[in-house]
């Protein structure tokens, strides 16, 4: 089995992926039965309410903006699931669900238990079942570098400095709470990752949290929260452990980093990095020739294999939305050709495809704009060709990586070991046309028949290996080869 194709049996390669806040996605049907798990401070919102900060509640250690909640739930989401299939999704990403007192469940009580805002353990498994019913995979957010300060297990190592649990935390009058919490923040004190118990209840152990799910609830994978924190030598031991109870599990990490050492011990990353180069290159901070040179070193440095597993994201729950970082329509739509043609799994936060907007936090945590659901809508259209792309054309989605020479032009290479498979991608950021004669790098390439572009029916001649292609201003080919053929059985590609 060559490389390639052991990239189409691993499911985990090229995936597209969308993630959901779950109290944002959709409105549950349940709200009069679920009234008594939003005690105050917690408060219920309309669903065309917009998030808005407030003061900061330094008796409950949270924001108003953290106990606002519309009221979606894992019932809710299951009953949308026509709509994410629809879109071509194959991997759904969910926020967290444990119990929490937050609405972002970034502070979890008891990882054992799906907090009752959004429904039981049962629902989970239903949820994973039509899933996989559909032919999808559901991965969860794991929060366990720290935990919430209202847990349990934290409160008794708070107060019983005689506790076996004290020492899965760490106190000191050094810290400005008593105890290391995550960036200072009062409500998320930090495991004692150092301690052998600690892993164990959490990752190690066959009963942990992290094994539990992926073997009794159809879990198909994690998403680490802010996985440098946990750093290289236990995110390693992490996703070991997670392939242990679920060979063909994947685990992603939380990376505001460059990707090369982290993917030594993830399976993948969410490559912020990416995003970063697109948005400096459509920003005009980043010329097209050093956005090429850093696609090369991120893929040379990381390696493709790992690369293509990683996340490629333009906006989340921690990242203002596209619509907002880039108000050009065109823009964003080259920002997204991009997302999809370059190598990795590209990640739509829910509503994007909508084109919402949405500044940071808490704006880019809007409830889902369901009125903006049409078949007019622009940026659901392009969602909709950008994700068939995908499932058209092999080499986007398990291709190799190939920056090519282009004056004034990103231009490269996605391909396989199928020579009809190789894609070109050629970006114009600037505001004037360019033409440009681009070396292919693909010696399968034949002058017959020449290259066809997928979004816009454009053909574009091949003379002995090289494209001369013209460019309008704010615009991106996708070009495939057309296999010219001679009274309709013969072909120039019979042997390459």
């Amino acid at each position: 089995m060559n490389r390639f194709e052991e990239r189409r049996n691993d499911w985990r390669i090229g995936q597209v992926v969308y993630q959901v806040f779950v109290d944002r996605f959709a409105p549950s049907r349940n709200m009069d039965a679920k009234q008594a798990h939003y005690a105050p401070p917690r408060r219920v919102r309309q669903w065309s309410d917009l998030p808005a900060r407030g003061s900061y509640n330094y008796e409950e250690c949270v924001a108003p903006q953290e106990v606002d909640f519309w009221g979606g739930d894992l019932e809710s989401i299951r009953e949308r699931l026509d709509y994410i299939q629809d879109l071509g999704i194959e991997l759904l990403y969910l926020n967290p669900i444990f119990e929490a007192f937050s609405n972002h469940k970034y502070d979890a009580s008891d990882y054992h238990r799906i907090d009752p805002q959004y429904g039981t353990l049962e629902d989970l498994r239903r949820l994973a079942d039509d899933l996989h019913g559909r032919g999808m995979k559901l991965m969860l957010d794991g929060v366990f570098n720290h935990l919430g300060r209202r847990s349990p297990l934290f409160q008794e190592a708070l107060n019983d400095p005689s506790s076996p649990k004290r020492d899965w935390f760490t106190f000191g009058k050094k810290y400005p709470k008593g105890y290391l919490s995550w960036r200072n923040v009062a409500n998320l004190p930090e495991w004692n990752l150092e301690n052998e118990e600690v892993r164990q209840y959490l990752w190690e152990a066959p009963g942990s949290v992290v094994q539990r799910y992926l073997r009794e609830f159809g879990v198909d994978g994690w998403r680490l929260d802010v996985a440098p924190d946990i750093g290289f030598k236990y995110l390693k031991e992490f996703t070991d452990c997670a392939h242990d109870a679920a060979p063909h599990s994947v685990v992603i990490g939380e990376c505001w980093n460059y990707p090369e050492r982290w993917l030594t011990c993830l399976d993948g990353i969410l490559n912020l990095h990416v995003r970063q180069i697109i948005h400096s290159l459509l920003e005009g901070k980043f010329s097209p020739e050093a956005t090429a040179r850093s696609l090369e070193y991120m893929v040379e440095d990381g390696g493709i294999e790992g690369i293509l597993r990683t996340h490629l994201v333009l906006d989340n729950h921690d990242l203002p939305r596209l619509a907002h970082t880039l108000p050009d329509p065109i823009d964003q739509r080259l920002a997204r050709i991009l997302q999809f043609t370059l190598p990795g799994c590209p990640v739509i936060y829910y509503g994007t495809e909508l084109g919402m907007e949405g500044g940071h936090d808490p704006l880019n945590r809007a409830p889902m704009r369901w009125d903006l659901l049409n078949d007019d809508n622009e940026s659901l259209q392009l969602t909709r060709q950008l994700v068939e792309l995908r499932r058209q054309l092999p080499a986007l989605r398990i291709g190799d990586f190939r920056v090519l020479p282009a004056d004034g032009l990103l231009a490269y290479l996605r391909t396989t070991d199928v020579a009809t498979d190789t894609v070109a991608v050629i970006v114009n950021p600037g505001d004037e046309t360019r033409r440009s004669l681009i070396p292919l790098r693909d010696s399968r390439l034949m002058d017959s028949g020449g290259m066809s572009c997928k979004l816009t029916g454009e053909h574009v001649t091949v003379a002995s290996g090289s494209l001369d292609a013209k460019i309008p201003p704010k615009s991106a080919l996708v070009l495939v080869t057309q296999e010219e053929r001679f009274h309709g059985a013969y072909t120039m590609f019979k042997r390459v």
